[in-house]
């Protein structure tokens, strides 16, 4: 995972605590304030006088040149190295990425820090934070912490497979391919979701979307990063969204396109340890659950006693955030 620090320089006591609240992992503030930061809460300094120190242990260096990409590979040998550049390319990161470790990238968005983070698919090891925005604080924390968290599945037995009528579908394209066996966490209750496979497979009659899970009615629950829920009927292009793989680890993604269109529902019912969950999918050949193991089974051809790969937990949300409070969801 990659690590996420914060510049809160100069010292502001809001953003520290949003940094912390949002689990960054650092924050970078001037020279004296170390003790105002610790009594906040738990969470590493970087300072000339913090818990790593700047200037030696960390070093922020501007890329202007060529030549600068030489030094800068010297300099990430011995120190955390922070790149700085006014108007910082793609291919000079690409050729230190390529070259060495313990970069940081400095970025002023949660945009930036997502294409820092996966550039040539490894990315640099992590971003520092430059913004008074609170709300790119949070957005920042939600898709860097997000990426390859990991969720605990469990096994779902099917007790009862139902048609129902029409109902308004909802389908997240994506803005990448997904591959067989991922998908997305979405059930009727936020305390029981089942893993929906993306349309990676091919047939007769309907080519292969792998950038597409359908995801089913839009009262239904999706899961994203950090442990969030939103309904469907929230999701909008642009919006971060989480990939699951059949193993529990996951990956973000973004939201392209959201497609809303009128189709017949299946009420598929299950049990988790005695207790009962349940998902309503569209109707269709195409729609799939994960099994153990990674395989995967149509909806149409789902039978008591089946069992499909979901996450469960106890039950209780306020505004997609978990909450602990006495509440029940049938």
């Amino acid at each position: 995972m990659k690590q996420f620090w914060v510049d809160v320089r100069p010292f502001e006591k809001e953003l520290v605590t949003v940094a912390l609240e949002s689990g960054a992992d650092a924050v970078v503030v001037p020279e004296g304030c170390r003790e105002k930061v610790q009594e906040l809460g738990r969470i590493a300094v970087v300072a000339p006088d913090g818990d790593r120190k700047l200037g030696t242990d960390v070093i922020e260096f501007e890329i202007k040149s060529k030549a600068d990409e030489v030094e800068a590979v010297k300099l990430a040998r011995t120190a955390v190295l922070v790149l700085k550049a006014s108007d910082w390319k793609i291919i000079p990161l690409e050729n230190l990425i390529a070259q060495t470790g313990n970069l940081f990238m400095e970025v002023t968005s949660a945009r930036e820090a997502e294409t820092a983070a996966g550039i040539l698919e490894k990315g640099v090891d992590g971003v520092l934070l430059a913004t008074r925005d609170v709300n790119e604080i949070k957005k920042t924390s939600a898709l860097l912490k997000g990426a390859n968290e990991p969720i605990a599945l469990t096994e779902i037995t099917v007790t009862n497979v139902s048609p129902l009528a029409m109902g308004d579908r909802v389908c997240i394209d994506t803005c990448q391919n997904m591959k067989p066996g991922e998908g997305m966490l979405v059930g009727n209750s936020s305390a029981a979701m089942f893993l929906v496979h993306a349309e990676t497979i091919e047939n007769p009659y309907v080519a292969a979307r792998p950038f597409r899970v359908n995801a089913g009615p839009v009262h239904l629950y999706l899961m994203t990063s950090g442990g969030r829920t939103l309904y469907l009927s929230e999701l909008r292009a642009g919006m971060p969204l989480l990939v699951v793989r059949p193993d529990g680890t996951s990956y973000p993604t973004v939201a392209g396109r959201i497609k809303v269109e009128k189709r017949p529902l299946l009420l598929i019912e299950g049990e988790v340890g005695g207790r009962a969950v349940s998902v309503i999918l569209q109707n269709a050949e195409t729609i799939r659950l994960v099994r153990p193991g990674g395989e995967y089974v149509s909806v149409v051809k789902l039978a008591k006693g089946d069992t499909v790969l979901g996450f469960t937990e106890s039950a209780g949300r306020h505004f997609g955030m978990k909450i602990e409070e006495s509440i029940e969801e049938k």
